[in-house]
């Protein structure tokens, strides 16, 4: 991948850049001359592989393991973000689960609140933690996860996942008018059916994939590569005028 001179030399964080859409995220930005903090929760082997490639061409690059939903670890892997790479300009939120498919009539309050703080609290820890370090740049820039279920609902069973997808939307919005004084573009994008993924591959059954690349106007999936190039485009954009904005990335089959 050709290097975008804007991403040469700065600092990123990726939550849960070691697997599926994050880790295809953290190789785009070894690529192009990034220093990458790679958070990982289960995914050691490839946070530590990815980590030898970025050092393999002279960037910074350090793995940390934590769980999210926890105020206190997510704290730490910030700040041992900023010890490992000297600051932090671009932080990417990625981590999330459906963790498991779920109709109204079976939600137990602990799921809702599993689901809940694994997609968005986690998301709030790890932001408030960053914002900090990332107004020390004149320009800064937050890139989040969000989900064509945030848009759409999901597919039954997906209520908790989809509301929580559809928090995330809204959480750019505020953030971004909320961030944007101190120099953070904040925006989101939202992914389809993404297949080759952990995610879709224990969630999405062949049937229902088949059934739903036929309704996309561009006849085909997508792949964690188109999530990734997207990604780096707005985080390279922390000095352009996007901020706010949601980019989805479904093959045409939902836009507005």
């Amino acid at each position: 991948m050709k290097n975008n001179n804007k991403l040469i030399g700065k600092n990123v964080l990726i939550t849960a850049g070691a697997q599926g859409i994050g880790e295809s995220i953290t190789k785009h930005f070894i690529d192009s001359g990034a220093n990458v903090a790679i958070h990982y929760f289960s995914s050691a082997d490839t946070a530590n592989q990815l980590m030898e490639y970025a050092k393999s061409k002279g960037q910074k690059a350090v793995t940390l393991c934590g769980d999210l939903t926890k105020e206190a670890e997510a704290n730490s892997i910030v700040e041992k973000t900023i010890e490992a790479l000297g600051g932090l300009d671009i932080l990417i939120n990625n981590a999330g689960s459906l963790v498991a498919r779920r109709m109204l009539s079976e939600m137990e309050a602990d799921f809702w609140h599993k689901v809940m703080d694994i997609n968005l609290t986690s998301m709030m820890f790890v932001t408030r933690a960053a914002s900090p370090h990332l107004a020390k740049n004149d320009n800064s820039s937050i890139v989040n996860l969000a989900s064509l279920a945030g848009r759409k609902g999901g597919h039954p069973g997906s209520l908790v996942y989809s509301t929580s997808k559809g928090a995330i939307l809204t959480f750019t919005r505020a953030l971004s008018a909320e961030l944007g004084p101190q120099g953070t573009k904040v925006n989101a994008v939202a992914p389809g059916l993404i297949l080759g993924t952990s995610f879709h591959n224990t969630h999405t059954t062949k049937e229902s994939a088949a059934e739903t690349i036929a309704g996309i106007p561009i006849q085909r999936a997508g792949n964690a590569a188109d999530v990734a190039r997207a990604v780096l485009f707005l985080a390279s954009e922390y000095d352009g005028f996007i901020t706010g904005a949601t980019l989805d990335i479904n093959g045409g089959v939902y836009n507005m």
